[in-house]
């Protein structure tokens, strides 16, 4: 009998988490383009493959998340694919190996008093746009449209305002016109009274008329050092993250907000699910990156980048399929 008992306890370990893999991911943003990340977590999909997952750098920001991914001290970043375009001007390769938010997921939103008619563009001259940030996605979002339609940042005020509540805040409080964000903000600006969304560029229609086609974000992505490196492991986080994003497309969005960690859920939480329903077509449903649409995000930032402009940027290298297309067929279920 004892030696049964020894017996179990020995296969228990071996089975448990005492030979888990490590692996270390870093976060950059709460925002829903990021939201498969923490789904994969919580139905524990990582254990399942095998890995220990520590998160880093949560909700720290995009550029504190890839400058730790370039220093080594990450394996892997939830982070935007367009950084893999700026790591590559600078001569330093990261690659993108799953996708998990296929378009921006950003809108323009207008305060109540707002002037600005997306059928005349001219009629944004004068306004104070909210952004996340000076240099964010955000902020290439309406410059690019300036561009696009023969305007300049000097026809117009930029603020930086956060995200979030804050974000809607100062659109509430008219300290600016026009807000860009991203859900859950852009559901608060609606569901609060606050405004009503203008341009909504979680849809591909909106985001063709921002960036003239669709708009990949969200990514995990590596080192090209790290992925030659460990090859198995960078197959078990993509195995479990494509599981999340097939779970996803299955289940609603009030099964999707039950299985995040409380810290990623932001308001109340009723408004928050719908955030998830209003952002779900950003969500990519089997984390393949698109030839075509990744050309997009090079427009844009070759439009505002002046590395990016001068370099010759070659997008082969900075995305791959092959995992994705590795996972196995019983992923779904």
């Amino acid at each position: 009998m004892k030696k049964l008992i020894l017996a179990l306890a020995a296969a228990a370990v071996l089975s448990g988490t005492a030979f888990a893999e490590p692996v270390r991911i870093s976060v950059g943003s709460y925002n829903l383009n990021n939201l498969p990340f923490p789904v994969a977590q919580g139905l524990g999909l990582y254990e399942k493959e095998g890995l220990e997952v520590t998160v880093e750098n949560f909700a720290s920001g995009g550029s504190k998340t890839l400058q730790a991914l370039v220093a080594g001290s990450t394996d892997v970043a939830v982070g935007f694919y367009d950084h893999t375009i700026q790591m590559q001007s600078q001569n330093k390769h990261v690659v993108a190996f799953v996708e998990l938010g296929r378009n921006s997921g950003l809108v323009l939103a207008g305060g109540k008093d707002a002037k600005f008619d997306p059928k005349n563009p001219e009629s944004i001259k004068g306004a104070k746009i909210g952004i996340t940030a000076p240099g964010s996605s955000s902020d290439f979002f309406i410059r690019y449209y300036l561009q696009r339609h023969k305007l300049s940042a000097n026809d117009v005020s930029i603020i930086g305002v956060g995200s979030g509540a804050a974000a809607v805040a100062a659109l509430q409080q008219g300290k600016i016109d026009l807000l860009v964000n991203y859900d859950p903000a852009a559901t608060f600006v609606v569901e609060k009274g606050v405004g009503k969304i203008l341009i909504d560029a979680r849809n591909d229609d909106g985001a063709k008329e921002i960036y003239g086609g669709i708009y990949p974000t969200s990514v995990l992505y590596a080192t090209q050092d790290y992925i030659s490196k460990n090859p198995e492991t960078v197959q078990k986080v993509t195995n479990a993250t494509v599981k999340a994003l097939q779970w996803m497309k299955t289940h609603s969005a009030a099964e999707i907000v039950e299985k995040l960690p409380p810290e990623f859920i932001s308001g109340d939480k009723e408004t928050y699910i719908k955030a998830v329903e209003n952002a779900r077509q950003i969500f990519s449903t089997d984390g393949l990156l698109d030839e075509k649409d990744i050309k997009t995000p090079l427009d844009v930032l070759t439009s505002f980048n002046d590395k990016v402009k001068a370099a010759k940027i070659d997008l082969s290298k900075t995305y791959t399929n092959e995992f994705v297309a590795k996972v196995p067929a019983t992923a779904s279920n």
